[in-house]
């Protein structure tokens, strides 16, 4: 992995760069997230059935900020390969509100855990579709129709973040693929250290970093540093299959690395 790329170059959107797409709305809906309360008091509490009581790595405040920024990251730069995407268009909606969307499903695509753990993305749309009343009631460039679609393309979004459902929609595809890249050293912290040593926990522990940016033959390459060829399971396993029915598979190469293979080791780069 290129030791010139930085963290912008990696998970992370920023509002004030430039980027391939209208972003006045989804910035400032950023900004609106950030300082809603109720928002804010659902990611607290939806880490509580994963991690206190199951023991799961963070699903709140921390995955949710992961998740969001390698959306709209994998957003701008399938947008600036001139990816063409049918949510908000299906709907007739502007294309401003594609980033909406996005932003919206990822930071509340997990809110279900506060009723639990298991079916949770079943859960999230009950509760997500009052938030969005209220939230996307209180954009003024709104009218309650536009409510309603966006509301209804967010909630797709969410419930095809896990693989059960196939996306019909590629802002659907770009969240259930981000949601996936939250898998590097470090996320499974706590069920590591509390002596869990299932595959998916010792192989997030091999992954030491993942970056997103453009590449040669695909608007978007996704690379991942593994230290152990056991992070070919959140490789193959888990990214895999969310990139697999996402509508976006043709437009993503993922390239994982293992630094510490000299020749001889059982895994030296896999393609995907």
């Amino acid at each position: 992995m290129d030791p010139s790329i930085n963290d912008e170059q990696r998970l992370q959107y920023v509002p004030d760069a430039d980027h391939a797409f209208p972003d006045d709305r989804v910035n400032h809906v950023l900004e609106r997230i950030r300082t809603d309360e109720v928002i804010t008091a659902y990611l607290e509490a939806q880490n509580v059935n994963p991690v206190v009581r199951m023991g799961y790595n963070d699903h709140g405040m921390k995955h949710v900020n992961l998740v969001r920024g390698a959306a709209l990251r994998l957003y701008d730069l399938l947008k600036a390969g001139g990816v063409e995407f049918n949510g908000a268009h299906d709907q007739g909606l502007d294309e401003s509100d594609e980033a909406v969307i996005i932003a919206l499903a990822a930071t509340l695509h997990d809110i279900g855990h506060v009723v639990h753990r298991h079916d949770h993305s079943y859960y999230s749309i009950p509760l997500a579709s009052d938030v969005l009343d209220r939230f996307l009631g209180e954009l003024d460039w709104y009218t309650p129709a536009d409510v309603i679609r966006i509301k209804g393309e967010t909630l797709h979004a969410i419930l095809c973040h896990h693989t059960s459902e196939t996306p019909l929609t590629a802002e659907a595809g770009v969240v259930r693929i981000a949601d996936a890249l939250d898998m590097k050293r470090g996320r499974s912290r706590i069920p590591y250290e509390r002596g869990r040593r299932g595959i998916n926990t010792l192989s997030s522990q091999a992954i030491r970093q993942v970056s997103l940016h453009s590449g040669e033959d695909t608007p978007v390459m996704v690379e991942i540093e593994m230290t152990d060829a056991v992070g070919v399971y959140q490789v193959d396993e888990l990214l895999r299959h969310k990139l697999t029915d996402s509508l976006l598979e043709e437009h993503v190469r993922i390239v994982a690395v293992n630094i510490h293979s000299k020749g001889g080791g059982l895994v030296e780069r896999i393609e995907l």
